[in-house]
């Protein structure tokens, strides 16, 4: 058969003998070894090869802001008061420019799919919205992008909210998310946007529990909510910081609770580490959810950037390795399979909970990354950069690996 390229000496998995990929109108067509064709080729030198990483949680619409808004106590309340007070002046076109900047990137980065968290609120508006909504479309070249609206700084103590809520779901948001830590009635909250979510049939991603007192927690009332309207599977929560202070038998049902609901676990160390803790002066602790015990008794988990170069989180170069890399440190896991779980909360696990496929198939649209090692977990070890990206049989970035220069 005829074919526009052909990938030489690509692993799918680790440990997996080298395939050719033969591609055609943007598909891949043919995976074999030694795939006869005298199409044009690039090769895989043996690298890994998948769909890319998915950032299932990122704040396009307040990244980088640095130059205009500063945390001046490093707290979660110093850093909602300085974008609070920053996102009066943001407008559509400020948005717009500043969510180009962290979207290149991260496709420089390898990422192929992201869930953009953006802000409703009548300060705003729908500015935010409008801009990120505009960023999907032109972005399409390159990864799939989701829009999850959601109330910042609450929604039944925000008068006008829940319009521009309901606006954005019937302008093309994909789904909804919550706050009820901000709310003065956080239940109601809970409650309110479980009835939306249900109106709109739409996903709901709630950022939850954000501070480091087990004595209370919001938790219990998702799951609840999330059986009573048989959403299960259909509901994210994120931070959830409560769960890096529990022991071992509340940990232990906590497992069981979001399992049990169905309800998948972001987590999100750059942020939670930098804002947890502030009122500890020695022993501090780490504030990031163990992610692995949850992703090991089969609960949907992930791990993704949250913010880039604003008050929440002030560094930030959209890498997931680096992230995952992250998280192995502060959950302190080494192990080879330890690695390739922190792998897969990168990519498998946050492509099932956008859903999307992970898997390269013969028939599926030639969206694909090249990473320059030979296992999942040496990517995470090593925080490897990708070296080149496709989306659809089109090279979306080259990033070749450096040349040194011997003497």
């Amino acid at each position: 058969m005829s074919l526009d390229l052909v990938i030489r000496a690509a692993r799918l998995s680790d440990g997996a003998a080298p395939v050719d990929i033969g591609i055609r109108a943007g598909r891949i067509v043919d995976i074999a070894q030694d795939l006869s064709s005298d199409a044009p080729t690039r090769g895989a030198g043996g690298g890994l090869l998948i769909r890319g990483f998915a950032d299932s949680h990122l704040h396009l619409d307040k990244a980088c802001i640095l130059d205009r808004a500063h945390n001046q106590t490093g707290t979660l309340k110093g850093a909602l008061d300085a974008v609070t007070a920053a996102k009066r002046d943001f407008t559509t076109a400020d948005v717009y420019a500043r969510g180009a900047r962290v979207l290149d990137k991260a496709i420089g980065q390898g990422t192929t799919l992201i869930r953009t968290q953006v802000e409703i609120d009548p300060v705003i508006g729908l500015a935010g919205f409008d801009a990120v909504r505009q960023l999907r479309a032109d972005y399409a070249w390159a990864l799939d992008l989701q829009i999850c609206v959601f109330p910042q700084e609450g929604l039944l103590n925000y008068p006008g909210t829940e319009e521009l809520l309901r606006a954005a779901l019937s302008q093309g948001a994909d789904l909804l998310g919550g706050c009820p830590y901000t709310d003065t009635d956080p239940f109601g909250h809970i409650a309110r946007i479980f009835a939306m979510a249900r109106e709109f049939d739409v996903d709901l991603d709630v950022h939850l529990d954000f501070d480091l007192d087990p004595s209370w927690r919001h938790m219990d009332e998702i799951a609840r909510q999330t059986i009573a309207h048989g959403m299960q599977g259909r509901v994210a929560i994120g931070h959830v910081t409560k769960l890096s202070m529990l022991p071992p038998d509340r940990l232990a049902d906590s497992v069981a609770m979001l399992r049990d609901a169905g309800i998948a676990l972001t987590v999100l160390p750059a942020t939670d580490l930098f804002i947890t803790g502030r009122d500890h002066d020695h022993g501090v602790p780490r504030g990031v959810a163990p992610a692995h015990v949850f992703h090991a008794a089969g609960v949907c988990c992930t791990v993704a950037t949250n913010n880039v170069l604003n008050p929440f989180t002030p560094y930030g170069d959209c890498s997931l390795p680096r992230m995952a890399n992250l998280f192995a440190n502060v959950a302190q896991l080494g192990q080879t399979g330890d690695l390739d779980r922190c792998f897969a909360m990168i990519s498998d696990d946050p492509f099932r909970l956008l859903g999307h496929r992970a898997d390269i198939t013969v028939g599926s649209s030639a969206d694909l990354v090249l990473l320059p090692c030979a296992s999942r977990a040496a990517t995470v070890a090593e925080i490897r950069r990708p070296l080149w990206g496709m989306r659809a049989g089109r090279m979306s970035f080259d990033a070749p690996a450096p040349r040194l220069l011997k003497p």
